[in-house]
């Protein structure tokens, strides 16, 4: 006859004992992951302190903070339907009250000889001019003068030795405003003038 060992059956304070503390450990795990992680709710901060609250989300959703990054840069596949970057130029328009108009002025310098070339203007006016030398070349100075302005003038370009020269001119300040050319070589040299624009008149001083 085998033999069998026997224990002895919990006694009824122990039951209670261990049914305690079986409920307290369940407390607190509701409490400190539970609650936190599910719900939000986080009374004793250990739940934040673990990162159990971004877990949690009152609408059901997965929370943005989870998402991957990459999901925020994607661009749209259907990049056809957006609408395409226009860059529009900005045009200044600047109208005058005197009328257009074209001249052509020619003029011939012997050895050593200067003269010069002018058109009457208003501030802001402007005209395309084209001027070339034959038979030489020429130093030139193009420049203004206000009304009444005696010997004083102001320079916008110059140059040595040159056959010609084109471009924009827009009038810095009422006055008069053109060209002076020195022929320095040793044979005759004939500079012809072609301007167009707004100006009162193309002329030769005297």
């Amino acid at each position: 006859m085998s033999s069998f060992n026997t224990y002895p059956h919990p006694t009824l304070p122990q039951l209670i004992k261990a049914t305690g503390v079986a409920l307290i450990a369940a407390g607190a795990i509701l409490i400190t992951i539970v609650l936190p992680a599910e719900h939000g709710i986080d009374p004793t901060g250990i739940g934040m302190a673990l990162g159990l609250t971004t877990l949690s989300t009152n609408s059901g959703e997965t929370p943005s903070a989870l998402l991957p990054v990459a999901s925020a840069v994607t661009p749209p596949r259907n990049t056809a339907a957006l609408a395409p970057v226009v860059k529009i130029p900005v045009a200044t328009v600047a109208e005058s009250e005197v009328p257009f108009r074209s001249d052509q002025m020619s003029l011939t310098l012997q050895p050593g000889e200067g003269s010069e070339i002018k058109a009457s203007m208003r501030k802001g006016e402007q005209f395309v001019f084209a001027w070339a030398a034959e038979g030489g070349k020429v130093n030139f100075d193009m420049h203004g003068e206000r009304p009444n302005a005696g010997d004083e003038f102001t320079s916008y370009s110059k140059a040595r030795q040159h056959t010609r020269a084109q471009g924009i001119f827009v009038a810095p300040f009422d006055g008069t405003h053109g060209w002076y050319w020195r022929n320095r070589g040793d044979k005759p040299v004939t500079v012809k003038v072609n301007v167009s624009g707004f100006y009162e008149k193309l002329y030769r001083p005297k």
